[in-house]
């Protein structure tokens, strides 16, 4: 966490020169410039007083929603090759998604791929095909769906999909809440 970028900012929303907030502070405004800077560290005690005269405290300067991850590269995401035999690749393309309330994967089928039957649950399911084309089979009722069409279930039955066609097929699949 960069303390020195964010306290700046903060001190910049509230329309404060660094002098003002030195004031506020009882501190130096050279000491305000090295903390902004990273060149000086505060004390928990300073950096206190600091947050309070901005309008904030230590549990909300640590906890901003700024520093969570937005963006993730292929080195991020998990791969898993189903081990049933089912001839399918799953992807988890958020490291993190569990804690989240939606899970988006991408599902890969072979030639004569599935996934493996999921339970009717309470929650949402949506599917994109990106390449090939698939069949949806919910409870009884199947449904084809080809590349650049999709899907969207609230699962009160089992449920699955399977490769339709002899080359490969990728799907975009967002679980909520995630299941997988």
């Amino acid at each position: 966490m960069d303390i020195g970028r964010k306290l700046r900012s903060l001190r910049q929303q509230k329309n404060l020169t660094q002098e003002q907030l030195a004031d506020r502070c009882e501190l130096s405004k050279g000491f305000i410039s090295q903390v902004e800077r990273n060149l000086a560290s505060p004390s928990i005690a300073t950096l206190t007083d600091m947050l309070e005269c901005l309008g904030s405290d230590l549990k909300t300067f640590f906890s901003d929603p700024m520093d969570e991850r937005v963006t993730f590269s292929p080195a991020d995401m998990f791969e898993k090759a189903d081990p049933d035999g089912l001839k399918n690749t799953v992807t988890w393309l958020v490291p993190t998604a569990q804690k989240n309330r939606m899970e988006p994967i991408l599902v890969e089928l072979e030639d004569g791929g599935r996934t493996s039957e999921m339970p009717p649950f309470e929650g949402e399911e949506f599917g994109y095909v990106l390449q090939g084309s698939v069949v949806l089979f919910v409870g009884d009722r199947k449904y084809r769906v080809a590349a650049g069409e999709s899907f969207c279930l609230h699962p009160g039955s089992p449920h699955h999909i399977e490769n339709a066609g002899k080359r490969r097929a990728k799907v975009l699949w967002i679980s909520n809440p995630p299941m997988f």
